[in-house]
């Protein structure tokens, strides 16, 4: 007769002690993946960056708002008198849309100029296997070390000689001089993360060198594109040294030369600056609206091949 053996009881309250649970396994991080620590740490990082981003922008607004020149003296006058006067007058009694053409003209004409010669520039590094092809990019990195103020007797001389002083042609192509550079090695790093044998299929088919670049290898280099035409416009909204130096007719003043209007030798209207500054900012956003879908994308790919 078989006998079987009956389940221990805790002694004392005849309750079958319950087997062991099986161990539950550790949760594991994966390599690379974030603890709560790090999340946290990386927000507080994220938001106090984003603050001291958006305060001065914010700071300048709240100043653009108060009607009196020296209210930055006092900021706590500007809550009870707050208002858009500043905004009125400078639309109204100042040369802000002459200024506004002005600027458009010369930072769309530097992008675009800007923006061809430092494409083709860099693809015919990156593609190309010319007789000094390494020191040319290095020269155009020289010419990054010049001061500005060295540069602006000679180029007031050669500029004066072709009758381009006064002119837009004068800041655009002071401009490209400029941006071209940076912008060369920034798309020559972006051009050499495109495959070459992309070309070498355009030429299968019959394409040219130019079809091949104008018809392939751009459509393909936007984000890189994208990335150095807001450099060249930026460079172009905010350059002052020369644009205050060739323009001499005020109906042609650029945004950067128009805000000095405010300032003279005993005064300074601070009020109209801001909201002329707030002003200028728009036009800039607008275009890094139009290309920010292509900057984070332009910025990091040219960094990945040499």
């Amino acid at each position: 007769m078989s006998t079987t053996t009956p389940p221990e009881t805790a002694p004392g309250l005849g309750l079958t002690a319950a087997a062991p649970a099986a161990a539950r396994p550790r949760a594991t991080r994966r390599r690379g993946e974030r603890g709560p620590l790090g999340t946290v740490l990386l927000h507080v990082g994220l938001v106090l960056a984003s603050l001291i981003a958006l305060v001065p922008v914010a700071w300048l607004f709240f100043l653009s708002l108060g009607p009196e020149k020296d209210d930055y003296l006092h900021p706590g006058r500007i809550f009870g008198r707050m208002g858009f006067a500043n905004y009125a007058f400078v639309l109204q009694h100042t040369g802000f849309f002459d200024w506004f053409k002005s600027t458009m003209i010369v930072a769309l004409g530097t992008t675009f100029i800007g923006v061809f010669v430092a494409a083709t520039t860099g693809y015919a590094v990156s593609r190309m296997r010319f007789p000094g092809y390494k020191p040319l990019m290095w020269v155009l990195l020289l010419t990054q070390a010049f001061p500005i103020a060295i540069l602006i007797v000679p180029m007031y001389e050669i500029f004066g000689e072709l009758g381009l002083i006064d002119t837009y042609w004068a800041l655009i192509l002071i401009n490209c001089s400029t941006a071209v550079p940076y912008s060369a090695w920034l798309l020559k790093g972006y051009f050499d993360t495109i495959p070459f044998e992309i070309d070498e299929a355009g030429r299968v088919d019959g394409l040219t060198p130019f079809g091949t670049f104008f018809r392939l290898i751009l459509p393909l280099a936007r984000p890189g594109l994208a990335v150095a035409a807001f450099y060249n416009f930026i460079t172009a909204v905010g350059e002052v040294a020369f644009a205050t130096t060739f323009m001499l007719d005020d109906s042609k003043y650029t945004f950067a030369v128009g805000l000095q209007t405010f300032v003279s030798e005993h005064d300074a209207q601070w009020n109209y600056m801001a909201a002329t500054a707030v002003l200028i900012a728009i036009p800039v956003s607008v275009f890094f609206y139009l290309v920010q879908k292509n900057l984070v994308t332009g910025l990091t790919a040219g960094g990945t091949k040499g």
